[in-house]
């Protein structure tokens, strides 16, 4: 079966004229009429109502349309790969973190894009323990996380990830060149992500130190965190990757820590499973 008398069909179908049909191909309009009378006496069957330079579709085209477009997505998919690298896949699926995913992947993906324009990209989010369950399950290549271990992982470290503390316009810690976390705990403080690691750190500190804070709220969402700092409910850890441009439009500040308090640093690890090879595409970003 000739596929440029197929892709005829399919044209003429969509745009709904031979002489359409004959323009978007580049055809004279004969070659069109042509190709579709070629298709319909291999087939055997009439595929079209003519009426003057009018048709549509008869019951027999309504048929056969749908098996004409996969015909021609599977030709034109077949040429599309037989074009690429051997050893590029055609669809990557990365696994991050909410807070990766909003803030790093914008920053890194568009010289990967550059790189390999071919490649589509398919990001899925979730907690950096949702993004395990996807490696381990095989449903992404890779994750991007923050610091999560797993007998059955390698990891392969992007980059360090500080957290700070953080409080709005005119909060009284920031009239202080340096803050005890000893303060921190009398303050109401909003905490983000319960039981990640970020949380578990911050938890050790006050533990450290025998201190209860003063926790009135915990979330989930960083967007949420923040804009609780910044409408005064409270204080917050944060990761500073994160509140740049708050910082920088002066809606959020950065509190003082002693230097006995300010040792909280997250990495931001690929993780990919134990025993299979290293995806390459990691070594892209980890080589930038």
């Amino acid at each position: 079966m000739n596929i440029e008398n197929i892709e005829a069909f399919v044209y003429a179908v969509h745009l709904g004229s031979f002489v359409k049909t004959a323009e978007a191909l580049y055809l004279a309009q004969p070659s069109v009429t042509a190709r579709i009378n070629s298709l319909e006496r291999e087939l055997n069957v009439k595929l079209f109502h003519r009426k003057g330079k009018q048709i549509s579709l008869n019951e027999k085209g309504k048929i056969f349309l749908p098996y004409a477009q996969q015909i021609l997505h599977s030709y034109q998919e077949s040429k599309f790969k037989l074009h690429q690298p051997i050893n590029t896949p055609d669809i990557l699926k990365i696994g991050c973190a909410s807070s990766i995913s909003n803030y790093i992947i914008p920053e890194i993906l568009p010289s990967f894009k550059l790189k390999y324009p071919d490649v589509n990209v398919k990001i899925l989010t979730g907690h950096s323990n949702d993004i395990l369950d996807k490696v381990l399950n095989k449903e992404v290549d890779f994750g991007m996380v923050r610091s999560v271990n797993h007998f059955q992982i390698e990891s392969v470290l992007y980059r360090h990830d500080p957290i700070g503390l953080f409080a709005y316009s005119n909060h009284p810690l920031l009239k202080r060149n340096e803050v005890t976390i000893e303060e921190v705990s009398k303050q109401p403080l909003i905490y983000f992500d319960y039981g990640s690691v970020d949380w578990l750190m911050i938890n050790g500190l006050f533990e450290s130190k025998n201190l209860k804070p003063n926790i009135i709220l915990e979330v989930d969402s960083m967007e949420a965190a923040k804009n609780l700092v910044i409408n005064g409910m409270g204080i917050s850890f944060l990761p500073k990757h994160c509140v740049l441009a708050e910082l920088e439009n002066s809606r959020l500040f950065h509190v003082p820590l002693s230097s006995s308090s300010s040792q909280l640093d997250v990495k931001i690890d690929f993780i990919y499973r134990k025993g299979e090879r290293r995806p390459s595409f990691i070594d892209f970003f980890t080589n930038k």
